[in-house]
């Protein structure tokens, strides 16, 4: 099928069930913290992608690969794939495992989220669930490596199933985009580095580029634009990518590989509106790989990648405060726009 008849979406890896609530602050060992106000919903790369895309344009076909449990919680992923309008077919159930369950908390005293994980059905995960034979979208959005043991480890000849699930999705004419987990700098770069030559786009935030790179990208908390941009250069060489975005709190830019540049300053949220940062990162990528399918201009596509991010704060769940990606863009602007850098 060629590229110009290709749609949509195949979101492919983490389906998990988040357990989100507050925390009063995150305690010390050996003592005892407040929590409150519960809410399950799904989350996870391929979850979140998926559901945020269906939610920017409910006409955006999207398929899903992954696998959950054969008990109550994988029921619950099965019934939000379907809620949402996600072609799952090739969403295996496994009753021999738990679902993927995550304790999702946000601190109340920092405003910073800390997951606790149970990895349950993801450790079942290899490139045996991927079938690309039959898909009709454009781009594959795939994760997260350092969460599915069988994937992070050798396929084949492939250093790993990461590897060998981005080659098949380019040999079947996907463009093919991965998502990163929070790891150890050097546990990320031994997952990610070999998967970038199988790579058309990356989209990270500030600390996961400057981990690839080995490049101190975040200085006391706060965003070194200058060093994420040398960072980006250095792995953008190092794959195939025709385009990295790099996104932090105060906005995005993308760099591509004939050199050229757009950044964006992100939505200034007012700080009553937040809820919580879970999701926001999923949602910042699906807006801008919305705009790269629609073939938006770059600084079209980081605005909405914003505007959905914007959206995502405003609740507990990753994916309940997205919007059409048209009233996404309408609540960025009645926000309105952070200063741009003095550079």
């Amino acid at each position: 099928m060629s590229e110009k008849r290709r749609r949509g979406f195949v979101t492919g890896g983490t389906w998990c069930l988040d357990r989100n609530r507050k925390i009063d602050a995150w305690p010390r060992e050996d003592s005892v913290a407040v929590t409150w106000g519960l809410e399950e919903r799904g989350g996870g790369s391929a979850c979140n992608l998926g559901i945020d895309m269906r939610r920017l344009d409910p006409s955006m076909p999207v398929e899903t690969i992954g696998v959950v449990g054969g008990d109550a919680a994988g029921r619950r992923l099965l019934a939000e794939a379907d809620e949402a309008g996600i072609d799952r077919r090739q969403m295996a159930v496994d009753p021999s495992v738990p679902t993927h369950i995550t304790e999702a908390f946000i601190s109340q005293e920092s405003g910073l989220r800390t997951h606790v994980t149970d990895f349950g059905s993801s450790v079942c995960l290899t490139p045996d669930h991927f079938d690309f034979a039959a898909t009709t979208g454009r781009f594959m959005h795939l994760g997260l490596p350092g969460v599915h043991p069988k994937m992070d480890g050798r396929w084949g000849d492939d250093p790993s199933g990461w590897v060998t699930v981005l080659k098949a999705a380019r040999a079947a004419g996907l463009k093919t985009n991965l998502e990163l987990c929070t790891l150890s700098p050097q546990r990320l770069r031994e997952l990610i580095i070999p998967c970038l030559p199988h790579l058309d786009t990356l989209v990270v935030n500030d600390s996961e580029i400057g981990a690839l790179a080995e490049i101190e990208t975040v200085k006391d908390g706060k965003s070194d634009l200058e060093a994420s941009r040398r960072a980006a250069k250095l792995v953008l060489m190092r794959g195939s990518m025709w385009l990295v975005a790099v996104h932090f709190p105060n906005g995005a830019f993308t760099l591509t590989r004939d050199g050229s540049s757009e950044f964006v300053p992100s939505v200034s949220v007012p700080k009553e509106a937040i809820v919580g940062p879970n999701g926001a990162g999923d949602a910042f990528a699906a807006g801008f790989l919305y705009g790269l399918h629609e073939d938006w201009p770059l600084e079209d596509s980081l605005w909405l990648g914003h505007a959905a991010a914007a959206c995502s704060l405003r609740t507990a769940g990753t994916t309940d405060g997205l919007e059409g990606w048209r009233s996404c863009i309408a609540i960025a602007e009645a926000f309105g726009r952070r200063a741009m850098p003095s550079l």
